[in-house]
């Protein structure tokens, strides 16, 4: 009768133990191409850019990035790393559109300033003031010499 209970509360131990893990919450989060935020899928191999989950679209061998627990009531129901909260509280951004060079917040929020953190102008950009608010430091060069002024300066058009 000892050696059954012993089993029993063995039995017990174990199977608590499993439900443990079977809850522990699952780290998702993975560095996607250009060194983006993204989602880790089941395969742990495969990252899905931030803004390509909840979109209708499995990316996910087992459409994980779809499921109704994690796109259910977007953005609250994603996970912080990825979503970008714009200055105004009204506004966010999935995290991969921060420091892309595009003003996805309205406010430039997600390109300057210390929320963003962004680094400056890459190569492949341009710094002045740009003309347009679709940009918001940062002007892409493949735009520079096209005859079109996107800087308020001309330096586009001149210097770059």
């Amino acid at each position: 009768s000892a050696v059954a209970l012993l089993v029993l509360v063995a039995a017990v131990g174990l199977a608590v133990a499993l439900g443990l893990l079977l809850r522990a919450p699952v780290n998702r989060f993975c560095a996607a191409s250009s060194n983006q935020t993204g989602f880790l899928c089941d395969d742990r191999a495969t990252c899905v850019p931030a803004s390509q989950v909840c979109n209708r679209v499995s990316n996910c061998g087992n459409g994980e990035d779809e499921q109704e627990e994690l796109c259910g009531d977007v953005p609250r129901s994603l996970p912080g790393y990825l979503v970008f909260r714009c200055s105004n509280p009204a506004y966010w951004v999935y995290a991969d559109r921060r420091c892309d060079g595009m003003n996805d917040c309205g406010d430039c929020s997600d390109e300057m300033g210390s929320l963003a953190a962004c680094p400056p102008c890459g190569s492949e950009w341009w710094s002045c003031s740009p003309v347009l608010y679709q940009f918001c430091s940062c002007v892409p060069r493949r735009l520079c010499r096209d005859g079109v002024q996107h800087c308020l300066s001309w330096s586009d058009e001149y210097i770059c």
